[in-house]
């Protein structure tokens, strides 16, 4: 049993983010060495790209538990709790085997820290991450890149499976100003022996196809299934071989994340890693869930009566776009709790100031949003955003409705449940998502022992 407390080990890792953001496979493959190398025992899919690849995990995940397999999933980041990142067919690693994790890793990474700088938080929790779950004998693994491919952390592992989703400006200071440097960044987890996946487009396309022609490796170049429907809790849309396809996440941007993860599928059947029928596929991609992302909750409302509230991350503008467009789809299927009428949509709006601010905002320039409520707030981050900027922002930029500051995420949820004559959107960041959804939804699965800390 570990010496370590589930506290102790969560302030530990905590107190490695004072390092920062250090790209660079060096200390994670040393602290993988320390270990004996757990992920050379684990196959599966290493998945990047700009935006949806947790959906990708999701969706695929979900297909092949309906076909038998254990699968170990690696969503970033986390919502609740930091264990949320290490994850067995749904279900988080224990607070207990977390904290035995951290406390082998602690001084070889001290040691990898003499030679070769100290590892940065991320770097800790992936090595964690590749030891877990080969300990446990997954069949499989699906990772989700962290930031770029070719120096993240979780490029010291290939299952034998590359997959990007698309590339879009994100994260620039790190990896390049323009979608063309990007994408070099994010094409550089296909390796010789794999397969790989794409549903990139235009420039970061051809860059994605001359890397794995230099590799030697099959391509599929993937576009979004037709939509032929949605409703509030998913669309349908048309697959080869499968036809009219039901999927349990909500957006009509899925039909280009389900186009991946049934393309992933088939490369991980071709690489001999598992095979998944059509049948489970189907009851896959239909129960599928995501948390934080267009997820739709039912919530009481202060003084009586309940509210919808759609929580999603929307932190770039590529995804603030698709969430203007999902509000759209949407709105017709949202109840409009005391209003007989529709009514203007209450949003709680929170964002890092190193993101391209005014770019999200732009992109939420959706009718729905046109007369909406704003009620602006930060998360307990040194790179939040102050929610009084924020609201100023938003009122320069949006003509119509209103702006209120509320810098404390748990008043700024209670004042938008108690003023919203229709539905809340929760917006902006997938750290405020998280706080919020610590608020609204009491799920012991992502109980920990003690108040968590939150970080990635």
């Amino acid at each position: 049993m570990s010496g370590l407390t589930y506290a102790a080990a969560l302030e530990a890792i905590a107190e490695r983010g004072r390092f920062g953001i250090r790209l660079g496979l060096g200390r994670t493959r040393a602290l993988l060495a320390g270990l004996g190398h757990p992920e050379r025992t684990i196959r599966g899919a290493l998945v990047g790209g700009t935006n949806g690849k947790g959906s990708v995990l999701a969706l695929a995940g979900a297909a092949l538990r309906e076909a038998g397999y254990r699968v170990g999933l690696t969503p970033k980041p986390h919502l609740v709790t930091y264990r949320e990142r290490l994850e067995i067919d749904g279900r988080p690693i224990g607070a207990a085997a977390f904290a035995g994790l951290v406390e082998e890793l602690l001084p070889i990474a001290d040691r990898v820290g003499r030679r070769l700088g100290p590892p940065t938080e991320f770097e800790l929790l992936t090595a964690a991450i590749y030891a877990w779950l080969a300990r446990e004998r997954v069949d499989l693994a699906l990772v989700e890149v962290g930031l770029g491919g070719r120096l993240d952390a979780t490029h010291a592992w290939n299952g034998g499976v590359a997959a990007i989703t698309n590339v879009d400006l994100d994260h620039m200071a790190q990896l390049g100003r323009t979608v063309e440097a990007i994408a070099r960044e994010k094409a550089a987890i296909i390796e010789r022996g794999d397969v790989a996946v794409t549903g990139a487009t235009g420039a970061a396309r051809a860059i994605i196809r001359r890397r794995a022609l230099r590799m030697g490796t099959p391509l599929a170049i993937v576009e979004p299934a037709p939509l032929l429907g949605w409703d509030r809790d998913g669309i349908e849309v048309q697959l080869p071989r499968l036809g009219r396809t039901r999927v349990g996440l909500r957006g009509r941007h899925q039909a280009a994340n389900v186009a991946v993860a049934d393309a992933l599928l088939d490369a991980l059947a071709l690489q001999g890693i598992a095979t998944t029928p059509g049948d489970a596929r189907r009851r896959g991609y239909g129960t599928a869930r995501w948390p934080g992302r267009l997820e739709l909750l039912e919530v009481p409302r202060p003084g009586g009566g309940t509210v919808e509230v759609l929580l999603d991350g929307a932190h770039n503008p590529a995804g603030a776009a698709a969430l203007s467009v999902a509000l759209d789809d949407l709105r017709p299927f949202l109840r409009d709790g005391r209003s007989a009428r529709p009514a203007p949509v209450t949003l709680i709006l929170g964002i890092m100031a190193d993101k391209d601010v005014d770019g999200v905002l732009h992109a939420l320039a959706s009718p729905v949003l046109a007369g909406a409520t704003v009620v602006a707030t930060q998360v307990d981050l040194p790179r939040a955003l102050p929610a009084a900027d924020l609201a100023a922002a938003w009122a320069a930029g949006h003509r119509g409705g209103r702006a209120l500051v509320e810098p404390q995420v748990p008043a700024a949820v209670e004042r938008a449940l108690a003023l919203a004559p229709g539905p809340v959107v929760v917006a902006g960041s997938l750290y405020l998502v998280g706080r919020a959804r610590a608020l609204l939804v009491d799920d012991p699965l992502l109980a920990d022992p003690v108040e968590g800390i939150m970080g990635g």
